[in-house]
């Protein structure tokens, strides 16, 4: 089974991170920040990951560093439950329509972090949480994950919409990417003979 646990202790937060790329996006999600949660809940049910993800975090000072830290441990679990990568397809993209919003994601399991992000949000905050948050924890996904991110807002007018899809998107594209591809088996995905 490809699953795995993260624990990561820091100064600012307490994570726990356990997944099963091979589940049917269940999850439990609990880290004292109530949108991201709703976030997280969307990134597990559409990729199919099944994830339980715990955090202590200071949230008395912002809620930065519970969601860059969850970020950070999320793509150290993804990297570690993919382990060689044999027999994956690797590479995933997907446009999720939401309401007034489209955003489409592209991404490449390459163990080569990049993001490219083109998303802007109309407004600061969505409720009480900053919508400069979403980026960063996408930064730390890529970043920690190994995983070549692009995400792109086709159109969109409303921060919740515009968030909740690029959550979406990343995560039809993520299911993608982990899956095995039958026709693969044990081969790994790339002319270079490692990932």
């Amino acid at each position: 089974m490809r699953k795995a646990n993260i624990t990561r202790n820091t100064a600012e937060t307490a994570i726990s991170v356990d997944i099963n790329l091979d589940g049917t996006g269940a999850y439990e999600m609990a880290t004292g920040v109530g949108f991201f949660d709703h976030m997280l809940d969307q990134l597990a049910r559409h990729s199919l990951i099944d994830m339980n993800v715990r955090c202590k975090g200071d949230t008395h000072i912002d809620d930065h560093h519970s969601v860059e830290d969850v970020g950070i441990a999320l793509g150290q679990a993804i990297a570690q439950a993919l382990g060689d990568k044999k027999g994956i397809r690797r590479y995933g993209h997907f446009a999720l329509a939401m309401d007034d919003t489209q955003v489409a994601c592209a991404l490449d399991l390459s163990a080569r972090p990049f993001l490219v992000w083109n998303v802007d949000f109309p407004t600061a905050q969505i409720g009480t949480f900053d919508t400069e948050l979403v980026r960063e924890f996408f930064q730390a996904l890529s970043t920690h994950g190994g995983i070549t991110l692009h995400v792109d807002l086709v159109h969109g007018i409303n921060s919740h919409h515009i968030a909740e899809a690029a959550f979406k998107s990343v995560a039809r594209a993520l299911r993608m990417a982990v899956e095995v591809d039958p026709r693969m088996a044990d081969t790994l995905p790339s002319t270079k003979g490692s990932l």
